[in-house]
């Protein structure tokens, strides 16, 4: 049985209606003080911003082909005390499947691919599980975070290689564009008890040195991770988190610069511990993060960028194996500029390890992978090319996994400026990716291994057009991929267990609209992507994926001043089939949410948010029968901060 709710069309209209209610009253109260600010007074917004994500080389968004999203630190600001995984589920295109609230095991999906297939890299080192392939965003802090790049599709699989068939997203550690030598404090509070409290330190001199440091404390009581739980299981579920950030540059010559990354969690997140019998919560203590270090040679037509570091994810759930993770990594890039266009080509090295702690002996034996590592070889070219007239890209590259042999990936695109504020494109692009460690050798009481399984293989293809002007940014972009052997987890009932099995066809397909605008002070636009993430071969062909909502949406209205801001939003996410024969559903949903800045002084900034403004109860995971569960999610919530910054 599906549970009743109310209607979210009826929640999608008050939203609507709220959003402009809101508008218009601060609006009103703004008239009498804007009528003396100029323009150049008022926070800017960058509809055509610079991404390095999509070609590895600084390029406006106008001129990509993929579908881009940039993420800057003006959007991250109404993010205060929220997690990267908060940031990304009201992007176009993702929706999540989260075990609670702040903190929890959760995963999110993209134009149908979920997190295992959309590579994540911080300061372009991979991140991420090599044993379950998740990356941890739910853990990472927006706080301390410069921007976020997102690379739609699989373009990026010719360019980074494995596991980005769905796409590619790249965290950027805040520091990298410091200007002026700044301190600050920040304070917050919110729903469920729910603190932080940090400080930063930036540095910059006359010779271009760059130092940025700044750590933070996110603590909430947070809220009861099952629905209708007895005993100790009825209590909430917290979580608590130390964060570090560290970015430094120094320019040796003219020509030649040096600089270091970093960024680490430590976590203690509670859950319900049901499967395990009474007791109180269990904990699983984490640890994530990466450091980098480079060196960069430039001049006006050559740039080299050596570049090397390791990522680190660590988990212990004190009732189950423990496993830490560990990615280290290599690159070598080298940018040309030629008479028409550039060439770029790069190795790269990459070593994939983990090691497993069994805490929980079976009858037939030790916890143990019959192989806990790989390395990947790898090298890449392409050729890109910015006219008036038209883009183009095109890139190939070449993989040798230690594990499963070689693979050559390639991509090309071209788009054609039919008028000077009009792009029509299309591109095609190859991806694939390896099984997971623990598909391929981990068993547990839930699960049993799969040694046969065959690297997924993708064939993609998109289609857009675009319009781009000095106040909006309208784009429909229509996407194909043709995926072989595409790796699930299903119930196997003559075991009573799951296992990772391959899906020999399926087809994830759809298109994807997006439109920015700002008008003077207003700012207003939305967007929506329609997914068929369908299996295209065995008993569930024709079925929707689990856990891939055919709908989601968000639409988005703001005003903005010389001493404040304000947004109000409307977040669509459609039915969302949790089964693999579709008989059961998961309920849409509708939030509204309203966030805002006011500047108190030129060195006092309050921000605050508001999350499911009109409390809606919805869930991300559910499941039915003999073993249902409800996940709860967070109903009205707030968080409030006060930033102080000395210049």
């Amino acid at each position: 049985m599906v549970l009743s709710r109310s209607s979210s069309t009826t929640y999608l209209r008050l939203c609507i209606l709220s959003a402009f209610g809101v508008f218009v009253m601060s609006a009103s109260a703004a008239t009498t003080e804007l009528d003396s600010v100029s323009d150049n007074d008022l926070p800017q917004v960058e509809l055509d911003e610079i991404i390095v994500t999509a070609t590895r080389t600084p390029t406006k968004t106008s001129n990509v082909i993929a579908q881009t999203r940039v993420v800057n630190k003006e959007e991250l600001r109404r993010f205060q005390g929220q997690t990267v995984m908060e940031v990304l589920r009201r992007q176009p295109g993702f929706s999540i499947k989260q075990d609670g609230g702040m903190g929890t095991n959760s995963n999110f999906y993209l134009r149908g691919y979920d997190s295992k297939r959309v590579l994540v890299l911080i300061d372009g080192i991979r991140y991420g599980s090599m044993s379950s392939g998740q990356p941890a965003l739910g853990l990472l802090p927006a706080d301390q975070i410069d921007r976020i790049e997102i690379l739609y599709g699989a373009s990026g699989s010719s360019i980074y290689g494995s596991d980005a068939m769905g796409g590619v997203i790249q965290i950027f550690t805040k520091g990298s564009d410091v200007e002026q030598t700044n301190f600050s404090v920040t304070a917050g509070v919110g729903s469920h008890d729910h603190y932080v409290y940090g400080a930063a330190a930036q540095f910059a001199n006359a010779q271009g040195a760059k130092l940025s440091l700044s750590a933070n404390r996110n603590q909430t009581k947070g809220i009861s991770a099952l629905e209708n739980r007895p005993g100790n299981d009825a209590d909430d579920d917290g979580f608590k988190s130390n964060n570090f950030a560290l970015n430094a540059s120094i320019p040796l010559t003219e020509n030649i610069s040096v600089g270091a990354t970093g960024l680490f969690a430590k976590s203690t997140t509670e859950f319900d511990n049901f499967s395990f019998g009474p007791g109180p919560n269990a904990e699983i203590d984490q640890e994530n993060g990466l450091v980098s270090a480079f060196s960069q040679y430039e001049n006006d037509k050559l740039t080299v960028r050596l570049s090397a570091g390791q990522s680190l994810d660590k988990l212990d759930n004190k009732v189950g194996d423990a496993f830490e993770t560990k990615q280290k990594q290599v690159n070598l890039i080298s940018s040309y500029k030629l008479p028409v266009g550039h060439f770029q080509a790069g190795a790269e090295w990459l070593q994939q390890e983990v090691e497993l702690t069994d805490n929980t002996p079976s009858s037939s034996g030790k916890d143990q992978y019959k192989v806990n590592d790989r390395d990947i070889k790898s090298g890449f070219a392409g050729y890109q090319v910015n006219e008036d007239a038209f883009d183009f890209q095109a890139n190939v590259r070449f993989d040798d996994n230690s594990q499963f042999g070689n693979e050559t990936t390639f991509g090309f695109g071209y788009a054609v400026k039919l008028a000077p504020s009009l792009r029509l494109g299309t591109s095609f692009a190859t991806g694939y990716r390896a099984p997971t460690l623990n598909d391929l050798y981990i068993e547990s009481e839930y699960y049993v291994p799969n040694e046969d399984l065959k690297v997924e293989k993708s064939k993609n293809v998109e289609v857009f057009i675009e319009s781009n002007t000095a106040v909006q940014n309208t784009r429909l972009t229509a996407f194909n991929s043709d995926v072989d052997n595409l790796i699930d987890n299903r119930y196997i009932d003559s075991i009573n267990k799951y296992q990772a099995l391959n899906i020999d066809e399926a087809k994830l397909s759809g298109y994807s609209f997006t439109s920015d605008w700002q008008l003077s002070n207003i700012l207003l636009g939305g967007q929506y992507t329609r997914t068929e993430a369908e299996e295209r071969s065995g008993i569930n062909k024709g079925k929707q994926l689990v856990y891939r909502p055919k709908n989601t949406g968000l639409i988005y209205i703001g005003y903005r001043a010389a001493d404040f801001d304000i947004r109000t939003e409307a977040e669509y996410v459609g039915k969302t089939y949790n089964v693999a024969d579709n008989s059961t559903f998961i309920d849409d949903y509708t939030l509204f949410n309203i966030s805002g800045n006011y500047y108190l002084s030129p060195n006092l900034t309050w921000t605050s948010r508001i999350n499911n403004l009109t409390n809606v109860d919805y869930s991300t995971n559910e499941s039915f029968g003999e073993y249902a569960s409800r996940y709860n999610q967070d109903g009205t919530n707030f968080f409030t901060s006060l930033t102080y910054n000395w210049f």
